[in-house]
């Protein structure tokens, strides 16, 4: 490690800034040890010009930074320039710019051009390849799945798909989700699009993988014997065929047909990726939208639905429960794919490029008919399903398709992000993943380098301030522990009562005893209805009601963080947790509206904001942070602090990836410079959801902060580092 001191100048590179131009000029304190991207999101942190768009030039000898710069020997003063912006006034930047463009054009010419050359050779080595059957055997791989997706269009079917989805809990997710991004007024794009993605997680945990089927005598583990002859009951809902099992314990058969029909999956709820992917799509087309069946050739199926929101066909994988990553199986699951063919109501297309980067090693696996020939297959079902319909609805599905064929021409070109990590298979067994050579290189989902992101968690630092006043009072008066619990057991019991209504028009009732039990402290319950944008009503019959007053997603944010918190407290009361002054849960001056910066993150649900949201089951994942990720916070509108203490909390699940050693540094001038606020080592959390407080003794004020996390539990064999919550106290000044 070296300490280094930049001096960073923002403007035209190349010499003096132009006649009334303002030149900047900052001065970053910086550890080498943590390698040019944080330097670049110091530098981002001062100049506003994003990491990505940087280009940090040495003033002594004109030289480019990159990744391959010797940090600790580098001249100190730096020039950094957005790309895009002129590069001074001279000739030789201009001159220099052209080149630079010139060679990267070549380069990718070049390499076009070899793509283009491979795929010639492999189409003429496929003419001695392929059978000449006329395309007959295509044919019959790809148009019994239409007889399927037909089967979608069915209203009863439909109408009991329905019946069995809990939308308005779907609904009130997807606008949780749009809020907790700032986005209170979604368009009904963004809305429906919000809905798809939860249908998609709900699915997920709604449907059953079988790799080997139940017992269904005793329940338990089975091995195959075979294959069966498929029952007239079992054929009635195309199931052709039947895998037989034997338990391992109590020696019964147990039969598990593979139903193709969508409306046996809504009861069996159970199956591979066949079923998986069936069903789902059913599920897609009875809330209305545009939505296809995958077919892979190499044994996989997926879905496809058009985004309104994108203006394309999105990918959505049900099985991983990963959607717009249509790279998942070439580069993450190691796939060679082949064909990749969307199966609709409107007919059948060929998508296959819009799942490799590898057009022409995909030709050379193409050996069951021509070119011309799938095309001419493809075209030829699609005319048949199409008979009837309308000029206009035809004219519509044609103009989709127009744009569609000029994004797949471009797709299969376009170059692989080096930096992109997508997951090898997660579904099915270690034995059975392998076996397929689905393993990939990761076990992960996606991960991502973190843009910066806003926290909506005003809310949280309002009920917390709430409850610690509720506490407060409780204290003052030298309540007894029975009316603190039954006070806190009232507020629960209202609290679930108010989530379980619909969230569009939330309602509860408080009992006479509840009003008796809140009558004394009914200035700080409104206080907590407030922050959690409620309000009480006084009924004709005497009894007071809890309605949801505003925007209803304000509610609906808030309540769980209402619930965790009241839950913690009586947690804390039950188990004689009691913190001394200024270290108690909940307290005030908490921290918020602030912007998160952080090294990785877990996408979709492990994001850094995550972390803030004061909601227990969620947390911030840094896929690669077992030894050492970054986390920076900073205050919104200019704003600064004296922070007193801060609270971590361990998250659900595996302790190895708990935090051991850290140290929380502040900045006074936006991230420029840092010093080190407090540093702890060896710390233990020793259950989940296991809150911890730690005092800061040495007082600054700081517009922002950072943890640097060094190292957690089991940092050997676990790549990964995971917080359930991070809560920041001070007073802002």
């Amino acid at each position: 490690m070296v300490a280094r001191r930049f001096v960073v100048r923002q403007g035209p590179a190349g010499g003096g800034s132009g006649e009334g131009e303002a030149e900047e000029e900052h001065e970053v304190e910086y550890d080498t040890e943590h390698g040019i991207d944080v330097l670049r999101l110091q530098i981002f942190s001062l100049t506003s010009v994003p990491p990505d768009l940087q280009k940090i030039v040495v003033e002594a000898d004109g030289s480019v930074v990159d990744d391959g710069t010797d940090l600790e020997s580098l001249s100190e003063r730096l020039r950094v320039v957005a790309i895009g912006e002129e590069e001074g006034d001279g000739e030789d930047a201009a001159a220099a710019a052209a080149v630079e463009a010139a060679r990267a054009q070549e380069k990718s010419d070049e390499e076009f051009a070899r793509m283009l050359q491979a795929e010639e050779e492999a189409l003429l080595l496929q003419q001695y390849s392929v059978r000449n059957d006329g395309g007959e055997v295509f044919r019959q791989r790809v148009e019994p799945y239409m007889h399927q997706v037909l089967m979608y269009e069915d209203p009863a079917r439909q109408e009991a798909a329905r019946k069995t989805v809990p939308i308005h809990e779907l609904e009130e997710k997807a606008l949780v989700s749009l809020a907790k991004e700032g986005n209170f007024s979604p368009s009904d794009d963004e809305e429906n699009h919000a809905v798809l993605l939860q249908l998609l997680f709900w699915f997920k945990q709604s449907f059953r993988w079988v790799n080997a089927a139940p017992c269904d005598s005793c329940g338990r583990e089975t091995s195959n014997i075979g294959m069966g002859t498929p029952l007239s009951s079992e054929i009635e809902f195309g199931a052709s065929r039947v895998e037989l099992y034997r338990c391992n314990h109590c020696s019964s058969i147990t039969r598990f047909p593979r139903y193709n029909d969508p409306s046996k999956l809504l009861q069996t709820r159970r199956g591979r990726c066949g079923e998986w992917a069936n069903c789902f799509t059913f599920y897609c087309r009875a809330f209305g939208y545009k939505a296809r069946l995958i077919i892979d050739f190499t044994d996989h199926v997926w879905t496809e639905c058009f985004s309104n929101l994108y203006g394309r066909w999105m990918h959505l994988d049900p099985c991983e429960g990963v959607y717009d990553n249509p790279l998942l199986y070439e580069k993450g699951w190691n796939k060679k794919l082949d064909y990749a063919i969307a199966v609709s109501k409107d007919g059948v297309r060929d998508v296959t490029r819009r799942y490799t980067r590898k057009w022409h090693e995909v030709l050379s696996r193409r050996t069951i008919t021509s070119e011309e020939t799938v095309s001419a297959v493809l075209s030829s079902i699609t005319r048949k399903y199409r008979t009837g319909l309308s000029t206009g609805a035809l004219s519509v599905i044609e103009n989709r398709e127009k744009e569609e064929s000029e994004e797949l021409s471009k797709s299969a070109y376009l170059q692989v992000e080096a930096t992109l990590s997508l997951p090898g298979r997660l579904s099915g067994s270690v034995e059975w993943r392998k076996a397929r050579s689905e393993l990939g290189q990761s076990d992960s989902l996606s991960c991502s380098s973190c843009p910066v992101r806003e926290c909506v968690d005003s809310h949280v630092s309002k009920i917390y301030d709430a409850l610690s006043a509720l506490l407060s009072r409780f204290g003052d008066k030298k309540a007894p522990k029975e009316r603190i619990f039954e006070v806190f057991h009232a507020l629960r019991t209202l609290i679930l009562n108010l989530k379980e209504t619909n969230f569009k028009n939330r309602r509860a009732t408080l009992d006479q005893k509840t009003q008796q039990l809140f009558e004394e402290i009914f200035n700080l319950i409104e206080r907590l209805f407030s922050a959690v944008s409620l309000k009480a009503e006084l009924g004709t019959d005497g009894l007071q009601s809890v309605t949801v007053v505003g925007n209803p997603i304000n509610s609906s944010l808030a309540l769980p963080v209402a619930l965790d918190a009241v839950d913690e407290i009586l947690s804390n009361y039950k188990n004689n947790v009691f913190c001394t002054e200024g270290n108690q849960f909940p307290r005030g001056n908490r921290l918020c509206s602030g912007s998160v910066l952080a090294s990785r993150e877990q996408l979709p649900v492990g994001i850094a904001t995550a972390a803030f949201d004061g909601i227990r089951s969620s947390k911030w994942e840094e896929p690669v942070g077992a030894k050492g990720c970054w986390l920076i916070y900073k205050l919104p509108d200019g704003q600064t602090c004296e922070i007193e203490s801060y609270d971590l909390m361990s998250a659900n699940d595996v302790p190895e990836r708990d935090p051991m050693d850290w140290v929380l540094e502040g900045s006074a001038d936006g991230g420029s410079t840092w010093s080190i606020v407090d540093t702890r080592s060896s710390e233990m959390f020793e259950s989940r959801f296991l809150r911890k407080t730690f005092t800061v003794d040495k007082r600054s004020k700081a517009n922002a902060f950072r943890f640097r996390f060094l190292r957690v539990r089991e940092s050997n064999s676990n790549p990964r580092f995971q917080i359930g919550s991070i809560d920041l106290y001070g007073g802002t000044i």
